[in-house]
């Protein structure tokens, strides 16, 4: 049975820093990319950055040079260090295993406001 288990958000005043953490388990987590997704109300989910198995990475265009994912594959997770946090970052964050399955953690909610 997979499990991914989302942990770290909060409220943060704009300008903030906050760091998610996602640990995994029933997956072989070293062979998969791992993703962070956020969902805002209204919204559909989105990407917002990725590392490879390979410790390749992409990110969303919107959080370039504020955001930074990576990974500890002896601790099955991956983590999203968010910096220079903006209102339009608060969302519930999610993280994922790259690829056509369904695992889906409870997701973690950000909120930046004042």
């Amino acid at each position: 049975q997979v499990q991914l288990v989302e942990s770290g958000g909060g409220l943060v005043q704009p300008g903030g820093s906050l760091r998610l953490s996602c640990t995994a388990s029933g997956i072989i987590f070293r062979d998969y990319a791992m993703g962070w997704y956020r969902q805002a109300p209204g919204n559909q989910r989105e990407s917002v950055a990725i590392i490879g198995s390979d410790s390749s990475i992409h990110y969303t265009d919107s959080v370039k040079g504020r955001f930074t994912i990576s990974r500890d594959n002896a601790k099955s997770t991956v983590y999203l260090q968010m910096n220079s946090l903006k209102p339009e970052d608060s969302a519930v964050y999610y993280c994922h295993p790259f690829g056509p399955n369904n695992y889906w953690g409870q997701g973690t909610q950000v909120t930046v406001s004042l």
